[in-house]
C-alpha cells in the first residue's frame, strides 16, 4: 500500500494556523502598544484604552484598567504587573489588572519597562532611565538622563536604546558607559545568547556578539523596526509599515511573513507565549496571533495521505522571482504493526532540516528545522533579499538525504 489515508481534525486545525489571525473579541479595533505575559495570563497595552486581559490565548478580552490611559509600555516581575503610562508614570497592580496604584509619578512618558528580579528600569521621555530595587516601591533616577525608548537585560548587563544609541551597565544600573551605534536611534533591544540585537529607526536591525563593544549591520535595513523576539535560533522583528520580518541565521537572511494581515501594518509590539507568536498592531487592529510551530518550521501540512517513503519534490515555479514553493513528504516508521503504525503515525516526530545553500556551499536560509509528523509538507523560499544565481536545498531526515538546484532570475 503506497499511502494510509488517516484523517484527524489535528491536521486541519494546523492548516488554519499557516497565517495571522485576529483576535480581538472583547476589544475591538484598537491600537496597541505593549504586550506581556504572567503566568497564563496575556496583558496588552493600548492606546487611550488602558490594559486588556486575556486568560484564553487571546481569543477574548476583558479591560483591567487604567481606562482612557495609554500604555506604551507593560513588564512583570514575580506577581507584581507594571505599565507604562503616557505623561502619568509607572502603575503597579499586584492582583492582575483587578488594582492599580501608581509608583513612579512624574509626569513622564514611560516608554520602555524592563525587570531583573526586584529591579525595575523605566525608560522615559526625556528624563532618562529609572531605577528600582524594591519592585517599584520607591525610584532612582540613574546617570542616563536622555530619552531612553527600548531596554534590554543579561544577568546584571542592562542595555538603553537611546536616539543616540545605546548606552550600556554591567552592575545593574549603578555605572554606565556609551558603547557603539553612535548616531543610531534604537527604538528595540532582545538579547539571545552572547548576540543582542538592537533595532533602530530607518535603519534596520544591528548585531553585536561581544557584549555591546562592536555592532555590525545584518541584512535587515533601511526599515524601523519597533520590536524584536527571539526564541532559539528564530527571530522576528516588527516594522513600521512592512509587517513581520523573520531570521533564523543571526540576521543573515530575512523573509516577511505577513500571511494573514489586512493591509499596510507596523507592529509595536511582538510576544511569543504558549506556543505562539503574537503581534500588536499600530494601525487599530488590535492583537494578531499565529501558530509559532508553523512559522519556525517554515513549512504546513499540506495533504492527509500518509507517505510511504521520504521524498523531495523540485521547487514550483523554477526559476523564480522571489518566492517558490518546495514539497517534500515525511514518512512514518514501518517497524510496526499496521495498527501500532497509525497510532505511532500521529505521536511520534520526525527530526527533519530543509537547508538553502549558495554555489561556495554556504547556508543561506534554514527553512526547517523540527521534528515532523508524517505528511506531506510545503515551504516557502523567499529571495527577495538575494541576488540572483544558482542555489541548492537539501532535505535530511533520519538516513535520508535529497539536494536539488532551484534558480532565482530577477
Amino acid at each position: 500500500m503506497k499511502k494510509l489515508l488517516v484523517i484527524f481534525g489535528m491536521l486541519v486545525a494546523m492548516n488554519a494556523n499557516a497565517q495571522w489571525v485576529q483576535v480581538l473579541s472583547g476589544m475591538g479595533n484598537v491600537s496597541i502598544y505593549s504586550l506581556t505575559i504572567s503566568g497564563n495570563n496575556l496583558f496588552a497595552g493600548t492606546a487611550d484604552e488602558g490594559v486588556y486581559l486575556s486568560t484564553n490565548n487571546g481569543q477574548n478580552w476583558v479591560q483591567k484598567g487604567l481606562e482612557n490611559q495609554m500604555i506604551r509600555s507593560l513588564a512583570v516581575s514575580g506577581s507584581n504587573i507594571f505599565a507604562g503610562a503616557q505623561i502619568i508614570g509607572v502603575f503597579r497592580s499586584t492582583n492582575n489588572g483587578i488594582n492599580w496604584q501608581i509608583t513612579l509619578n512624574e509626569n513622564k512618558s514611560p516608554n520602555a519597562l524592563a525587570t531583573n528580579e526586584n529591579y525595575i528600569f523605566a525608560g522615559t521621555n526625556f528624563y532618562g532611565l529609572y531605577l528600582s530595587t524594591n519592585y517599584g516601591e520607591n525610584w532612582t533616577q540613574t546617570a542616563v538622563t536622555n530619552t531612553v525608548r527600548a531596554i534590554a537585560i543579561s544577568g546584571n548587563n542592562v542595555y538603553a536604546g537611546t536616539s543616540t544609541g545605546i548606552i550600556i551597565s554591567t552592575n545593574n544600573g549603578q555605572n554606565w558607559t556609551i558603547n557603539g551605534l553612535n548616531n543610531v536611534g534604537v527604538i528595540s533591544i532582545a538579547i539571545s545568547g552572547n548576540n543582542i540585537y538592537a533595532g533602530s529607526t530607518a535603519q534596520g536591525v544591528y548585531l553585536s556578539t561581544n557584549n555591546g563593544i562592536n555592532w555590525s549591520k545584518t541584512n535587515l535595513i533601511n526599515k524601523t523596526v519597533y520590536s524584536i523576539v527571539i526564541t532559539g535560533d528564530n527571530i522576528f522583528a516588527g516594522t513600521a509599515g512592512e509587517g513581520v520580518y523573520h531570521s533564523t541565521n543571526n540576521g543573515q537572511n530575512w523573509i516577511q511573513k505577513n500571511e494573514g494581515f489586512v493591509g499596510t501594518n507596523s507592529f509595536g509590539a511582538l510576544l511569543i507565549a504558549n506556543d505562539y507568536i503574537f503581534a500588536g498592531s499600530f494601525n487599530s487592529q488590535s492583537v494578531w496571533r499565529r501558530s509559532l510551530w508553523e512559522i519556525i518550521t517554515g513549512a504546513q501540512i499540506i495533504s492527509l495521505d500518509i507517505p510511504s517513503s521520504y521524498s523531495l519534490q523540485q521547487n514550483y515555479p523554477n526559476p523564480f522571482n522571489p518566492t517558490t514553493k518546495i514539497k517534500f513528504d515525511v514518512a512514518p516508521s514501518l517497524s510496526f504493526p499496521l495498527a501500532k503504525q497509525i497510532r505511532k503515525a500521529f505521536s511520534i516526530g520526525n527530526p527533519v532540516t530543509l537547508k538553502v545553500y549558495d554555489v561556495m556551499g554556504r547556508e543561506i536560509q534554514t527553512l526547517v528545522n523540527e521534528s515532523l509528523k508524517p505528511g506531506t509538507y510545503e515551504a516557502t523560499f523567499d529571495g527577495s533579499m538575494l541576488n540572483s544565481g544558482v542555489y541548492f536545498y537539501k532535505l535530511q531526515a533520519g538516513n535520508f538525504t535529497a539536494t536539488k538546484k532551484l534558480t532565482l532570475l530577477k
